[in-house]
């Protein structure tokens, strides 16, 4: 069984940053594609940065402002989010595909953590 479990969100300020945090445990043997997503009240949710071997892809509201990342050796990934905008408020989820240790590949998601940007 493998869990994903986001941290970081916050109430913050227009132009403030936040890093986000999402934790992979369980019977991991290799992370192979790793995305963020963020939903707003009403609305799908929207893939806003992800990452695998074919490369690192952002929405283009978020070009150039946020970075994804990870951090093989603990199972965890980040989301760096610079310059907020109160646009960018919305619940993150990470989402990951994973190879687990009896060679199976799977989709995981995290719960979510709440990003509220105030103007």
């Amino acid at each position: 069984q493998v869990q994903l479990v986001e941290s970081g969100g916050d109430f913050v300020q227009a132009g403030d940053s936040l890093r986000l945090s999402c934790a992979a445990s369980g019977s991991i043997a290799q992370i192979n594609v790793i995305n963020w997503y963020r939903q707003t009240p009403g609305q799908q949710r929207e893939l806003v940065a992800g990452t695998s071997s074919g490369g690192t892809e952002y929405a283009a509201a978020v070009k150039g402002r946020f970075t994804i990342s990870r951090d093989n050796a603990k199972n965890t990934f980040y989301l760096q989010m610079n310059s907020l905008k109160p646009d960018d408020t919305g619940v993150y989820f990470c989402n990951a595909n994973i190879r687990s240790t009896n060679n199976h590949d799977e989709e995981y998601w995290g719960t979510g953590t709440l990003v509220t940007v105030s103007s």
